[in-house]
């Protein structure tokens, strides 16, 4: 790749992320916190300035004298003609081969529709205190109300790790992290929100747009997720999906499907880079 075309698609990556990264900082920097979007930086563990770096990928080698900067990331090397991504290291492989493992065992199961989002309310069943200083739109007993009306049906065990003691005993399955490729399917919305966590795992053996296309549906999804939620977020713009509703629990299975769709070829995409490179 020529110096001026992969500097031409490394502004326009960073361009592209800084709608996120900068409002970000910015609150931050004021020291003020946000309910929603704060999660894709702070549970999922890729700094705003790693998302900011732009990679190609592997196969692809950098031209001109300033791809050596590339070089200060060890996954890097020098070759004939440029620098390019060198390959990828034991330990990387066996991520790779878990990450393929996971999300094929996901994609070859059917979507999973009409969990309501409820894990989010087993996640401030009978609490004493709730995860975001925010209020409940049902109070605290119209919150444990729907709970107790409802068949919780979570498959996602970092979801489920957060419930309340008195709510796991109401779940219809037991997820944990042995039992994660057997759970895990593709209308759960954390499963799907996890994509941007299984492609920036691999960096920079993803290429950069794969990640911020994972990143954009996370993003999508986490607004879904909190508003289908017990917590009122009208301060912050966001139009409750009332899920203890017929409506919105039709609401609530049209965006689900509607992520299904998006994530699929993310997930497929995602499947090939691990295959690329475990082969």
């Amino acid at each position: 790749m020529t110096e001026q075309d992969w500097h031409a698609r490394r502004d326009a990556h960073v361009a592209r992320v800084r709608q996120w990264t900068d409002p970000h900082q910015a609150r931050r920097a004021r020291g003020e916190k946000h309910p929603v979007l704060d999660f894709l930086f702070t549970y999922y563990s890729f700094r705003p300035a790693h998302l900011e770096r732009w990679h190609p990928g592997p196969g692809v080698v950098l031209t001109g004298d300033s791809a050596r900067s590339y070089l200060r990331w060890s996954a890097y090397e020098e070759v004939p003609g440029g620098v390019t991504l060198a390959p990828i290291s034991e330990s990387r492989r066996r991520t790779a081969s878990f990450v393929r493992d996971l999300l094929s065992a996901t994609a070859s199961r059917p979507a999973r529709l009409g969990c309501f989002g409820l894990h989010e309310w087993a996640m401030v069943y009978r609490a004493a205190a709730t995860r975001h200083a925010l209020p409940l739109r049902l109070g605290q007993g119209g919150t444990d109300s729907v709970v107790e009306a409802a068949t919780i049906k979570c498959t996602h065990f970092d979801a489920y790790r957060f419930f309340t003691e008195p709510a796991r005993g109401l779940n219809t399955v037991r997820p944990d992290r042995e039992s994660q490729l057997a759970l895990e399917q593709p209308g759960c919305l954390h499963a799907n929100m996890d994509l941007f966590k299984w492609a920036y795992k691999l960096a920079p053996y993803t290429p950069s747009g794969l990640v911020v296309d994972c990143f954009e549906l996370a993003v999508d999804v986490r607004g879904v997720d909190m508003r289908a939620s017990p917590y009122d977020l009208s301060s912050y713009g966001y139009a409750a999906i009332p899920i203890e509703t017929e409506r919105g629990r039709a609401a609530y299975v049209r965006a689900q499907a509607g992520f299904v769709g998006r994530a699929e070829p993310l997930r497929g995409r995602l499947i090939g880079v691990c295959g690329g490179l475990l082969g």
